[in-house]
């Protein structure tokens, strides 16, 4: 009952936000487009509840490139335009979307790249036992600026402790991270340090149900 109740919000809230936000979403795209040239969403694969793979939209925020993780590469690919989206987080915009598809929550563990999937221990990999958020508890205590131990730990209290009034704090506290522009990037990057766990030989995850892609 309490995960229906979770989805009907999430639905509701999302829908109304697309539909109040179409006009900034058209404007966001125009420039995107006019500074970057197209595609104007990034598109990436990343892990769901229960393993599943999903793509995350997203309003893309740099310039073409090699792409992986490199903090130097990243700080030259970022432009003007995406580095004003990711401070003011509207690059997320698009990201509600994946909430009426039901890829993802408004709040929850943030959703991480599929080549993660077997560096998680088996209790790190239970923060996929909810759907991933836009927003978590990770994110209003730090963000970026936690280390990966730090952001695991609040995504496992979110996970075990979750419902509807922690939600509500959560979402109060984003509205003040947001506006504060706190903890946007890692320190020495402009985005977050890559995540390095143990091989999948070392430390094997539980299994994945329904793991192909959506």
């Amino acid at each position: 009952m309490k995960d229906a109740l979770k989805r009907a919000v999430d639905l509701t809230v999302a829908l109304i936000a697309l539909l109040v936000a179409a006009p900034l979403l058209a404007a966001v795209s125009v420039a995107v487009l006019l500074t970057m040239g197209r595609p104007v969403l990034f598109r990436q694969a990343r892990i769901g509840r229960c393993g599943r793979q999903f793509t995350i939209l997203k309003f893309r925020s740099m310039a073409p490139g090699a792409g992986g993780f490199s903090p130097t590469d990243d700080a030259m690919r970022l432009t003007p335009l995406g580095r004003w989206l990711r401070d003011t987080s509207l690059d997320e915009l698009p990201s509600l979307w994946n909430i009426v598809r039901g890829d993802m929550s408004l709040v929850g563990p943030r959703p991480l790249p599929t080549s993660y999937r077997f560096r998680y221990t088996p209790e790190q990999f239970r923060r996929h036992d909810v759907r991933p958020g836009l927003t978590g508890l990770a994110q209003v205590n730090g963000r970026n600026e936690l280390d990966w131990d730090e952001k695991f730990a609040y995504d496992l209290r979110y996970v075990d402790d979750r419902g509807i009034l922690l939600d509500l704090r959560i979402l109060a506290r984003t509205a003040v991270a947001v506006l504060r522009r706190q903890g946007i990037s890692a320190p020495g990057s402009v985005t977050a340090h890559e995540f390095r766990g143990p091989t999948a030989a070392e430390q094997p995850v539980p299994a994945a149900a329904g793991s192909g892609a959506r």
